[in-house]
């Protein structure tokens, strides 16, 4: 047993792969409480998929795409949440229409493109097996700068979120507010892209925190219990990658997806049973 735990990380490949499955793990259900619990889940999934261009010109300049994704991702978010605001278009519409015309784009540049040599899977289904050490110390960064920004804005974080009218009254600043909660996801999109990959980053987004929302009774606890059943979907996926030869992100979705549904079967199987005792 402790040679099947420990006999993967012998190689520094899987040093940097741990490293970056645990940033994933942890910092995309953390956020990922405050995206269901104000029914974003499509912007995570759609800022994903509009850094497509950024990362394809990446490789065509010859450096990191998941540096060039940063700053993206970030400019990307502000746009999606200013177009709704100014068009008068509903939010949904204004990201459909980016996320499809930036993510048809990058693929238009990928078809069109002779230099590049990466392969189009490992940019939508995740690599984490090949970050390289700058990717890891980026990755870093990143979380660190989103857990900065988590502790500074927490509670103006929560209260627009359950009540954004009494947020306004006491002199909250929502909208405001509402671009760092942008900024900061589209800091833990780019850390999930490298593991889970462009198209399924929002597993490890959404389900992770869906599965804490059924299990905690307040939000904090939706955000810790998130962050420990993510972290043990991306190391699990991470060893079902070695051994069995999967690939990492969906490998890392499909544990994620497994723990969500065992919650919630146990609730049904359950609910049944403490309302017969009376509880």
């Amino acid at each position: 047993m402790i040679d099947i735990l420990f006999d993967p990380f012998q190689y520094s490949f899987m040093v940097r792969a741990l490293i970056v499955s645990l940033l994933v793990g942890i910092m995309c259900p953390a956020l990922g409480a405050y995206v269901i619990t104000r029914g974003r889940a499509f912007m995570g999934d759609a800022l994903a998929h509009s850094v497509l261009p950024a990362m394809v010109l990446a490789f065509l300049l010859g450096f990191s795409p998941f540096i060039a994704a940063v700053p993206a991702a970030i400019l990307l978010a502000v746009i999606m949440g200013g177009v709704a605001r100014r068009t008068g278009i509903s939010e949904d519409t204004s990201i459909g229409i980016i996320f499809a015309g930036m993510f048809a784009l990058g693929l238009v540049m990928m078809s069109r493109a002779t230099g590049i040599t990466v392969d189009i899977e490992d940019l939508l289904l995740g690599q984490v097996l090949g970050v390289s050490s700058t990717e890891v110390v980026v990755s870093l960064g990143l979380a660190a700068l989103v857990v900065a920004g988590l502790y500074v804005y927490h509670w103006q974080l929560v209260y627009t979120t359950f009540d954004p009218i009494g947020a306004r009254v006491i002199g909250i600043k929502t909208g405001v507010v509402e671009y760092i909660l942008l900024g900061l996801l589209a800091l833990v999109i780019v850390i999930g892209i490298q593991a889970a990959g462009i198209v399924l980053v929002m597993a490890m987004l959404i389900t992770p925190a869906a599965t804490a929302y059924l299990i905690a009774r307040r939000f904090v606890g939706v955000m810790l219990w998130g962050a420990a059943i993510g972290a043990t979907s991306a190391v699990v996926g991470l060893y079902l990658s070695y051994y069995a030869d999967l690939p990492s992100g969906p490998a890392m979705a499909l544990v994620a997806t497994f723990f969500f549904a065992g919650v919630a079967l146990g609730r049904q199987f359950l609910r049944p049973r403490a309302v017969e005792d009376g509880v």
